[in-house]
């Protein structure tokens, strides 16, 4: 009993030191946007300023031009998101509830698409755009950030419908539910595990997505994104390192209040899905 207690304390005391180790350089990024540039280049591991610089903040929002790139950033994510979430969840409804012919071969071909690069879809998809007169548009950025398989999201909605009894779908029959009612108003409802994890990963991977809204805002720097808007920092021979790392606490703050919020249907989600 001594012994098991004995390991049982030294595994917590391994992992605290771990999550020390993993949190500090978030909690160092923190402290650091608070300093001078002198001071975040000759401070090494110290974490506290000597004088709090809450101007950096002021200065990241207004001359670093982060209040534009903050809202391109949440029209852009929280779009993409939404867009996302309805096409995969139609999708993994589909593959889930209806045996069609081939439904087998469509799954094993979308998962390929997995293991694609996205700097080899970025062409076609340039194209596409262009095609369609949305370059240098949000619009424009929002279908190339929604664009792909999302093979994850469709593959747990996939499962989790597959795993609903039947009987919800011929009581909704009786009621006079055709197939796209059935999915509006009865097993959409019950998939908001799957939904709320597919919003918090696709909300992280949009907002936080650097390549593609690169691209197209390159032309039109007014629609950058928080995460292209770091090269504004960046000057011909310096640095406004302080202010970087500001605007990087700021862009953060969303990405944690989101989580925060739906972080239980995100484990349950993901147990769900696993489970099933």
């Amino acid at each position: 009993m001594i012994k098991h207690n004995t390991i049982h304390g030294f595994l917590h005391l391994l992992l605290l030191a771990f999550g020390v180790v993993w949190v500090y350089p978030f909690v160092w990024m923190l402290f650091s946007s608070l300093k001078t540039n002198t001071e975040y280049i000759n401070a090494g591991f110290k974490l506290l300023p000597d004088v709090a610089q809450w101007e950096n903040y002021a200065r990241a929002w207004k001359v670093g031009h982060f209040s534009t790139y903050f809202t391109n950033s949440v029209i852009i994510t929280c779009t993409t998101v939404a867009i996302v979430i309805v096409m995969c969840a139609l999708t993994g409804y589909a593959l889930g509830r209806v045996a069609f012919p081939g439904r087998k071969v469509f799954v094993l071909a979308i998962t390929a698409t997995m293991f694609i690069p996205k700097g080899y879809t970025i062409i076609p998809i340039y194209q596409i755009i262009k095609s369609l007169g949305l370059l240098n548009t949000l619009p424009g950025i929002i279908l190339a950030e929604s664009s792909g398989a999302h093979v994850l999201f469709i593959l747990l909605y996939m499962t989790y419908f597959h795993n609903l009894p039947k009987e919800l779908e011929e009581a909704s029959e009786m009621d006079g539910c055709g197939f796209i009612r059935t999915f509006v108003q009865v097993m959409l409802p019950l998939s908001k595990p799957i939904i709320a994890t597919t919003a918090i990963m696709q909300f992280i991977w949009t907002w936080n997505s650097f390549f593609v809204p690169l691209i197209f805002s390159i032309n039109k720097p007014d629609l950058r994104t928080l995460a292209v808007g770091m090269y504004s920092f960046v000057g011909e021979h310096t640095v406004d390192w302080s202010g970087m790392a500001a605007g990087a606490s700021i862009s953060l703050i969303p990405v944690i209040i989101v989580f925060i919020v739906f972080q239980r249907f995100f484990i349950e989600g993901i147990s769900g899905s696993v489970k099933g």
